[in-house]
């Protein structure tokens, strides 16, 4: 019995077991926990295909576990999340009304991007959109820059109905646009040839050092800009 084959599952197995723990802490209130537990889920997420490619099993199997488990971890997870915060209610009681359900067009645009990103045979070493775990971490991220940043002016525009539905739709919107984002891949160590990608890695760990989890919503969009601007100079040297 050849075990190397079953371990990259194994992994997208525990990602998945990761983000339904996390569902169950997002349901207790508890957003620290739930993030941690998607960080995981993310973790596993990343070596199941590292090993399944080191080992040569790659296989039509792992491709479709891999996205069943994403869709929980960075699927439901982060739509669930911006569920609680359109309510508004950090306490145990029931949600009031429709709009926080709106939170899961997250989830709906996570598992349209899941779905054809198995069958977009150009993002093999880059992404075309955001992907769904860099996602999950910026929505994720938002209940604890909340609890971390108790200033007035600040919870104002973060916690508005209207500035949530912005970043739920912008959310769904990025993971499934036709933006060329950079490879964070880095073959070798040529500072010419990999100076953005090198940059951007150097900025992010300042940032997380410094600002904590303010950092993470922070990099993500720096990613994105960065991307549009990266996209935007190369075909201007074309």
């Amino acid at each position: 019995m050849n075990l190397k084959k079953h371990i990259p599952n194994f992994l997208t197995l525990l990602n998945l077991l990761c983000g339904c723990i996390a569902i169950v802490f997002i349901s207790d209130f508890r957003f620290d926990l739930a993030f941690y537990f998607v960080c995981l889920g993310i973790f596993f997420d990343f070596f199941d295909g590292f090993l399944a490619r080191k080992f040569g099993v790659s296989g039509p199997l792992g491709v479709q576990l891999d996205s069943l488990a994403d869709m929980v971890t960075s699927g439901v997870a982060p739509g669930f999340v911006m569920v609680y915060l359109l309510a508004g209610d950090y306490v145990h009681a029931p949600i009031q009304g429709y709009l926080p359900y709106l939170g899961f067009i997250i989830t709906l645009g996570a598992c349209y991007r899941l779905a054809n990103f198995n069958i977009d045979t150009r993002q093999s070493d880059s992404f075309i959109g955001l992907p769904t775990p860099a996602n999950a971490l910026f929505i994720m991220s938002l209940p604890l820059v909340v609890a971390d940043y108790q200033n007035a002016k600040f919870l104002a525009i973060v916690m508005n109905k209207w500035v949530l539905i912005g970043i739920t739709l912008l959310s769904a919107y990025v993971m499934n646009a036709e933006i060329p984002l950079f490879s964070l891949k880095i073959k070798n160590f040529s500072f010419a040839k990999y100076k953005l990608q090198i940059g951007f890695l150097a900025a992010s760990v300042v940032m997380i050092v410094t600002m904590q989890f303010l950092a993470i919503p922070l990099i993500i969009i720096m990613y994105v800009l960065l991307s549009v601007l990266n996209n935007f100079f190369t075909k201007r040297k074309l």
